[in-house]
C-alpha cells in the first residue's frame, strides 16, 4: 500500500499548487450578489480546504523545508493561524451579516499573498533543493489527507455538489476529491489546468516578482468586491 501512495501521489510541491487552484477556483465563484446559501456552502467548502491544507504544510512540508527558507517558513505559520482566525469569525456570521461579504474578501486577500509568497520563494526552492524527496514528502501528505479528510468527508461531498452544479460539476468533483482526499496521479492532468484558477497559478509561476504578483491579485480582489 505504502509503494502505491509513493507511485500515485504526486510531488508535495504540485499537491501544493493543486490546493492552491482548487482554493482560488472557489474564491473566483464567489460574488457578493449570491444567495445566502451559496455564499454559506462557499465560505464552508473554503474553510475546510484551507484548514487541511494548512495542516498538510506545517506538519510535513514546512518541517523539510526549515533549514532552507526558515524566515519564509515562520512567516507562513501566522499567516495560517490569521486565516484560521478568519475562517472562525466566518462561522460566527450569518451571511446575511454585514460583516460577512468583508470578512471573506479578508480572507481572500491574505490567501493571495500567501499563495504568492509560496508559489514564487518558497516551492521553487522546495524543487531546487529537495529533489527526489518531494515524491516521498507528497506520499506523506497524501496518507495524512486521508485521515485530515475522513471524518469530513460527507460534509466535503455536500459543499462540492452545492457549490459547483450543472456542467461544471464532474470537473470540479474531480478537483476537489483530488484536493481534499488524496491529490492522486490526476493532479497532472491536462483537464486540472482548465479551471479559472490555474491560469492565475501558471501567471504567479511566470512572474519574477513577488511584488508584481500581489499588485495583480490586489487589483482582481477589487474587481470581486465590487462586482
Amino acid at each position: 500500500m505504502k509503494a502505491m501512495v509513493l507511485r500515485l501521489s504526486p510531488g508535495a510541491t504540485t499537491m501544493i499548487k493543486t490546493d492552491h487552484a482548487h482554493v482560488l477556483s472557489t474564491f473566483h465563484s464567489y460574488r457578493i450578489d449570491l444567495p445566502a446559501d451559496k455564499k454559506r456552502t462557499l465560505v464552508d467548502t473554503l474553510g475546510a480546504a484551507l484548514e487541511i491544507h494548512a495542516k498538510l504544510e506545517e506538519e510535513i512540508f514546512y518541517p523539510a523545508m526549515r533549514r532552507y527558507d526558515a524566515d519564509l517558513v515562520d512567516k507562513s505559520i501566522p499567516e495560517h493561524n490569521e486565516m484560521r482566525r478568519l475562517i472562525a469569525r466566518l462561522r460566527e456570521l450569518q451571511p446575511e451579516d454585514q460583516a460577512f461579504d468583508s470578512t471573506v474578501m479578508e480572507l481572500m486577500r491574505d490567501v493571495m499573498r500567501h499563495v504568492a509568497d509560496e508559489e514564487t520563494t518558497l516551492l521553487p526552492d522546495a524543487e531546487r533543493v529537495l529533489g527526489d524527496r518531494l515524491n516521498e514528502l507528497g506520499a506523506q501528505m497524501t496518507r495524512r489527507r486521508f485521515e485530515l479528510a475522513g471524518s469530513r468527508a460527507d460534509e466535503i461531498a455536500v459543499n462540492a455538489v452545492r457549490s459547483f452544479p450543472g456542467a461544471t460539476l464532474a470537473l470540479t468533483s474531480a478537483v476537489v476529491l483530488i484536493a481534499f482526499l488524496g491529490g492522486l496521479a490526476l493532479a497532472r492532468s491536462p483537464r486540472m489546468r482548465a479551471i479559472p484558477a490555474s491560469s492565475a497559478i501558471r501567471k504567479f509561476q511566470r512572474a519574477k516578482r513577488a511584488r508584481e504578483i500581489k499588485r495583480a491579485l490586489m487589483s482582481r480582489v477589487k474587481s470581486v468586491a465590487t462586482a
